[in-house]
């Protein structure tokens, strides 16, 4: 289990962008992925990218407005937000896994590194 740490959460206003990331000290995990929660709801799982060759899957409540990205050199994971609404509002988390994940299925029981989380608000 390796603490990896997320930055670069704020405020955004609908329509606008940003990005957050997330450093996972110098480990490369076989799989990344980034979740959300929302208060008073379970963690959702948003968007995950393989370490080779980098396939990327994002759930339908971000497709298309959201890219997840990596940089295997500076062992950091981004993901780039853009079209945000205000239901983007909450705490996003970065995980990290050195096994096996489902292409396609976005399940928090497959990570088990996890960071501490930035905070993401969105208004209207």
């Amino acid at each position: 289990q390796v603490n990896l740490a997320e930055s670069g959460g704020g405020s955004g206003q609908a329509g606008g962008s940003l990005r957050i990331s997330c450093s996972t000290s110098g480990h490369q995990f076989s799989y990344m992925g980034w979740f959300r929660k929302e208060p008073g709801k379970e963690r959702e799982g948003i968007a995950t990218i393989s370490a080779h060759p980098g396939n990327e899957y994002y759930a339908d409540s971000v497709k298309g407005r959201f890219t997840v990205s990596q940089d295997n050199i500076e062992h950091t994971l981004y993901l780039q937000m853009n079209n945000l609404k205000p239901e983007d509002t909450g705490m996003y988390y970065c995980a990290g896994t050195w096994g096996y994940v489902e292409p396609g299925v976005i399940r928090t029981s497959d990570f088990d590194s996890w960071g501490q989380g930035t905070q993401v608000a969105v208004s209207s």
